[in-house]
C-alpha cells in the first residue's frame, strides 16, 4: 500500500463519474462500463469510508464487501458491504449497505500501531501477532463458508518491532473464525530476508472450486532481490496453499519496471491486488500492477497469468540469480488507455455480474489514503 446503508439521498452523492455513453474503447477485448466516485471521508454507521483496498463479490447476495486499510487509527479495522448497480450500459450507483470491524478470538478490536507498540506483549509471538495491530489489505469471500478472508501486511520497523503478515477469517459479522498458516518465508525478520516494511501479503483468492487459497506479495522478499526500478523490474512470490493449511506451491511472479524515471527511492511497482480468471481453473489469474513514481502519477496495468509449467520456488530460499521459470503473463488492460479521467491507487478487483451478451464485468476500487488529493474511485470494464 502506498502512504498517501448510505441513505438513498446519500446515495445520490455517489453518482458521479463516468458512464457507458462516454466509453472509450481499450485493447479490443476491453471496454470501460464507467466509474462511481465516493465522496471524501464519507460518514457512514458512524465510521469515514476510506482507505478502500480491497473489493469482492458475494455470490450468495449480489452484493460487494469492500476492506479498509485503516489500521484503527480513524475507526477499528473493518470491511464494508455494498450494492453496486452495474449493467451493460454502465455503473450507475454505489450504495453502502454495512460496516463491521474486525474482531480478535478475544472480541476485541484490534489497537493502533501506538497503543500497540505501547504496551509490551509478553506473551508467545504467535498470539502477540495474532492480537495485534493490523494493516488490512485484502478480502475475499469464502466460497465454501461465506466468510470473510481477508490479509493484513504485519509490520517491521527496526530494531524490534516486528508483525508477522497474515491471512486470516471473520464471520460475515466480523468475529474472528481463524487463521492460515504462514509460509515461513513470509515471516518478518530483523535480519536480511522476509518481506520487506509495507511490501508482503497485498493480494489474495480462492481457486480450484475454493480448494486452494492463492497469495501474492506486492514485491520481492529481501533474498530475492531489490525492488523494481525505471531500468529494471522484480520478482515476487504467488503462493498456493490448500484451503487446510499445507504450502503447495510458490511461483516468481515478475514485475514491470517502473514506466518513468522516479526522484524518490520510495517509489515502485508491485501487485496490489489478483481474483482468479475462472472459479474452476486453479492456473489462470489477473494481477494488478500498481505503480507510483513522484511528480508523474500512478500507472495501472491488469495482466492474465498462467502457472503452468512455472518453477516450483517453494523449497528455493533465494531466487536471485537463479535459473527460474517465471508465471507466463500478458496485458490485459492498461488503464490509461480507457479515457479515464484520473487513474488513482487501484488496490482492489474482482468479477461482476455476466452481462446478457456474455461479457464480464470486472470491477476495481482505488484506496485514496484518506487523502484529499486523491480519490476513491470504483471502476466497471466489460471484458470478453
Amino acid at each position: 500500500m502506498f502512504r498517501r446503508s448510505l441513505t438513498i439521498a446519500a446515495a445520490a452523492l455517489l453518482a458521479t463519474g463516468l458512464t457507458a455513453g462516454a466509453a472509450v474503447a481499450g485493447p479490443a477485448e476491453v471496454r470501460l462500463l464507467g466509474e462511481q466516485i465516493v465522496p471524501f471521508n464519507l460518514p457512514f454507521q458512524g465510521t469515514t469510508v476510506g482507505g478502500l483496498s480491497a473489493i469482492d463479490r458475494d455470490p450468495r447476495t449480489g452484493q460487494y464487501v469492500l476492506i479498509s486499510d485503516d489500521r484503527s487509527a480513524i475507526n477499528p479495522a473493518r470491511f464494508y458491504t455494498a450494492r453496486i448497480d452495474v449493467d451493460a450500459a454502465g455503473i450507475h450507483g454505489v450504495e453502502f449497505t454495512g460496516t463491521h470491524p474486525f474482531q480478535r478470538p478475544d472480541g476485541k478490536t484490534y489497537p493502533t500501531i501506538k497503543d500497540w507498540t505501547a504496551t509490551p506483549c509478553t506473551a508467545s509471538r504467535e498470539v502477540c501477532d495474532r492480537d495485534g495491530t493490523v494493516d488490512p489489505e485484502e478480502l475475499r469471500v469464502d466460497p465454501w463458508t461465506g466468510n470473510i478472508t481477508w490479509s493484513q501486511e504485519g509490520e517491521r520497523i527496526l530494531p524490534s518491532t516486528l508483525l508477522d503478515p497474515s491471512i486470516r477469517q471473520a464471520r460475515p459479522d466480523g468475529s474472528y473464525a481463524g487463521q492460515y498458516p504462514l509460509p515461513a518465508n513470509e515471516r518478518m525478520s530483523a535480519d536480511a530476508v522476509g518481506p520487506r516494511q509495507n511490501q508482503t501479503l497485498e493480494g489474495i483468492t480462492y481457486a480450484g472450486a475454493g480448494t486452494l487459497l492463492v497469495s501474492e506479495l506486492e514485491d520481492p522478499l529481501q533474498q530475492d532481490g531489490p525492488d523494481p526500478t525505471a531500468t529494471s523490474g522484480a520478482l515476487t512470490r504467488i503462493t498456493v496453499q490448500s484451503r487446510f493449511g499445507p504450502v503447495l506451491a510458490q511461483y516468481a511472479y515478475p514485475i514491470d519496471p517502473l514506466f518513468a524515471p522516479s526522484p524518490s527511492a520510495a517509489d515502485t511497482n508491485g501487485v496490489s491486488s489478483m481474483v482468479a480468471y475462472d472459479p474452476i481453473d486453479p492456473t489462470r489469474y489477473l494481477m494488478v500492477e500498481r505503480a507510483f513514481v513522484t511528480g508523474v502519477g500512478n500507472k495501472v496495468r491488469v495482466y492474465e497469468i498462467d502457472t503452468k509449467g512455472a518453477t516450483n520456488i517453494r523449497d528455493v530460499a533465494s531466487i536471485a540469480g537463479k535459473k527460474i521459470k517465471p508465471v507466463a503473463k500478458k496485458l490485459l488492460v492498461d488503464l490509461d488507455t480507457l479515457g479515464l479521467p484520473k487513474v488513482d491507487n487501484i488496490e482492489g478487483i474482482t468479477w461482476g455480474p455476466t452481462l446478457p451478451d456474455g461479457e464480464r464485468t470486472l470491477l476495481l476500487v482505488s484506496d485514496n489514503n484518506f487523502n484529499s488529493g486523491q480519490i476513491t474511485q470504483v471502476i466497471a470494464l466489460a471484458v470478453r
